[in-house]
This record gives structure tokens, C-alpha cells and sequence, in this order.
């Protein structure tokens, strides 16, 4: 019979001892008790991330075409929350993939992941109109998440009926960093994150996904996936709750760069009930990448307009095909000569020296090195998703 280890935390949850002589943690419904101290520095966070939120949202409906910019912060999205998994792909090779630029040999062998994170995403925003949050919709994100990939044999889309574990590579259960509830208990502590999303409450917003993430996070419902899906569910409780017109928050470069002591503060939940530490942690990164996001915003329009400039100045008669090659940059980054022919309706002639001409500009860039079947990437709009963030505000 399981029995309750000495010296856990009744705030967050408790250890409880397995037959097998492990402890595995069994959370607490939230909201946490006692009550969260909302007052002092968090405070100040929670008014700074919400100030940053909304700078975000108005930015990025400034932008000519606002799906453009979000088809590129999922991207990224993608790229960053599977690195964290230790995938290596990168923003180019996925842009690549789905280009069809790779051949069967070259295909770097992590990106269907990445392609695969595009999909879950995309899948649960279209689903979120008719579905809301819900455990329901966390099984039908995480099938599309693990579709063919690492883990496919674990169960996509299913509640894990074993025991998982975190830890080192190698390590077994009984030497692991943390264990999470036993198997029959998922579907009861799932149960109640779902109630505790749909509850009426005084709660911050912020507060209320910040708290859902981390029991998420300690649930580990799944076999594998749960640290991407879990960051997916951020992005989704913003959107459910209309916070953000545009998919646009994504906090994996965040938690990518500071990923020790993303674990500590969950792991600190867990051991000591450190609820207020793991929200200032999580504050800090709401506000640090929407400020992010929304210099990138505004990057992308002095972009647009400098190389609008630069084409009109630059290619004379042959401009006006120019901004069609550019606008058409801003949905798929990557081109070939072809597909330039069929955007300006052009002959191959006319087409390829276009995408010459736009190379010598530093608008495009060769990235295959052939001779025949070139591919040509919008490297400056790209580099925008790319480069690294400030440090923390």
C-alpha cells in the first residue's frame, strides 16, 4: 500500500512511496494554499509583463500582413521548444523542409519534429474556436505532435499508463531528478488542471497560465512530449482568453537560455512550495520576449520598407516584379528561379535575372551551392527570427 513520504510539502502536493520503493509526486488542485502573495516585486513583474503584452498586440497589428509575421514566430517556436528536447535542427533546415529543398539523403533526421511541432500548433489554434482547453484537446494536440517521430511508439495522444521519470540519460527511476504522479493517478490530477482552467477566480491571467504550466509540467501526462506540449499550452490559454489578437508569445528562446533554472524553480514547486518563485521566473520571461517580439515586429517594417526602397531605386522597369518576389519573401522565405517565374509571369530569362539581381542587392542569398535547382533564401528577414534576445529585464 503507497504511503506518504515524510517531509513533502503539503502546499504544492506530496511524495508519495511506491511499492516499487520509489517516491513519486502526487500535486495539489490549485490554486495553491495558503494563497498566493501576489504584492512586492511580483507585483511589479506582473504589471510589467501585462504592459509588454499589450505593446505586442498593437504592434503586430500594425504590420501589413499580421499571419506573415505569426507564420514566422511559430517557426521559430517550433525550433526552439524541440531544441530544448535536444533536436538539432534549425530554423533554415525547417524553412528548407518545407520548401521541399531537401533531398531523401539530406533531410536533416530530427526536422520532422520540428515540422510536426508547425502542425500540433497550428492543429490546436484552428481547434481552440470549438474546443477549448481541456485534456481532450491535450491528446489531440500531442498525436500530432509525436506523429512518426522519437516517441511515436509511446503512445501519441494517450494518457500514460507506466511510470516515467526525469533524469539524467541513462538514470533509472530509483536515482531519478524527479518522478511524476503514479499512472493511475494521471486522469484525476489532469482532471482537476482542466477544472482549475475553467474556474472562476480572482486571479491574475498571467498568474492562472503561469501556475497551469508548471502542474502540467509536474503531471508529465504523457510518455514523451510533455515539455513541448506544455509550452504549447501557454501560447493556447493566451489565445483562448483573447489576450493576444495574433498568436504571438512564445517563451522557448526563454526558457531555452535559461534552462536551469527553468527546472530549479519547477523542481523547487515541487519540494518546497515555491509557487511565488517559479511565478517571478515566469513573469520575467512573459515580459522579456514580448518586448522581443515586439522589436522584432518593428524591425520586420523597416525592413519591408528599406528593400522596397532599394528595389524601386534598383531595378528599374523590372520593379514592379520585384515587390511581387518581395511580398511573396514574407509568406515563404525561400525561392527558386522558377517560382519566381510563376509569381511575375515572366519568361525563365527575365525571372532568373531578377533573382540575380536581388542577390547582388543582399535581399536573397543561394543556399544550395548547385549549379541547377537553386534555392535562394530571404537571409535578412530571417536573421530577424534568429538572432538572440536581450538579457533578462
Amino acid at each position: 500500500m503507497d504511503t506518504t513520504a515524510r517531509g513533502a510539502h503539503g502546499r504544492s502536493g506530496r511524495y508519495v512511496r511506491q511499492r516499487a520503493g520509489h517516491r513519486a509526486f502526487v500535486p495539489t488542485p490549485l490554486p495553491p494554499e495558503p494563497p498566493l502573495r501576489l504584492d512586492g516585486e511580483l507585483r511589479v513583474l506582473l504589471s510589467r509583463a501585462d504592459r509588454a503584452l499589450g505593446r505586442l498586440d498593437g504592434s503586430v497589428t500594425t504590420l501589413p500582413n499580421p499571419d506573415l509575421f505569426v507564420f514566422m514566430y511559430v517557426r521559430k517556436e517550433a525550433v526552439l521548444s524541440s531544441q530544448i528536447e535536444g533536436t538539432q535542427s534549425s530554423l533554415q533546415d525547417l524553412l528548407a523542409a518545407e520548401a521541399s529543398l531537401f533531398d531523401s539523403v539530406a533531410v536533416p533526421r530530427d526536422v520532422d519534429e520540428v515540422v510536426n511541432y508547425v502542425h500540433a500548433m497550428n492543429y490546436g489554434l484552428k481547434r481552440l474556436p470549438e474546443l477549448p482547453v481541456s485534456a481532450r484537446l491535450m491528446r489531440e494536440i500531442h498525436e500530432r505532435l509525436m506523429r512518426g517521430v522519437r516517441g511515436r511508439r509511446l503512445l501519441p495522444g494517450e494518457l500514460r499508463q507506466s511510470q516515467n521519470w526525469i533524469g539524467p540519460g541513462g538514470s533509472g527511476i530509483t536515482d531519478a531528478v524527479f518522478v511524476p504522479p503514479p499512472p493511475e493517478r494521471v486522469a484525476e490530477v489532469l482532471g482537476a488542471l482542466e477544472i482549475f482552467l475553467h474556474s472562476k477566480d480572482d486571479l491574475p491571467l498571467l498568474v492562472k497560465i503561469g501556475l497551469a504550466h508548471a502542474q502540467f509540467e509536474t503531471i508529465h501526462p504523457f510518455l514523451d512530449g510533455n515539455g513541448r506540449l506544455g509550452r504549447l499550452l501557454i501560447t493556447f490559454l493566451l489565445a483562448e482568453r483573447g489576450v493576444l489578437e495574433k498568436p504571438v508569445l512564445y517563451l522557448s528562446h526563454y526558457l531555452k537560455r535559461y534552462r536551469q533554472e527553468y527546472y530549479e524553480r519547477l523542481q523547487a514547486i515541487r519540494d518546497v512550495g515555491d509557487w511565488e518563485g517559479w511565478l517571478t521566473f515566469f513573469l520575467h520571461g512573459v515580459a522579456l520576449v514580448s518586448n522581443e517580439a515586439t522589436e522584432t515586429a518593428r524591425r520586420v517594417l523597416l525592413l519591408r520598407e528599406q528593400n522596397r526602397t532599394d528595389i524601386t531605386a534598383g531595378l528599374g522597369r523590372a520593379a514592379a516584379n520585384g515587390h511581387r518576389v518581395l511580398e511573396s519573401l514574407f509568406d515563404r522565405p525561400i525561392i527558386s528561379v522558377g517560382m519566381a517565374q510563376k509569381l511575375t509571369g515572366t519568361g525563365f530569362a527575365a525571372a532568373n535575372q531578377l533573382v540575380a539581381r536581388m542577390t547582388e542587392m543582399g535581399i536573397l542569398r543561394e543556399i544550395t551551392g548547385n549549379a541547377r535547382n537553386r534555392r535562394f533564401s530571404y537571409e535578412p528577414y530571417v536573421r530577424l527570427f534568429t538572432d538572440e534576445p536581450e538579457d533578462r529585464p
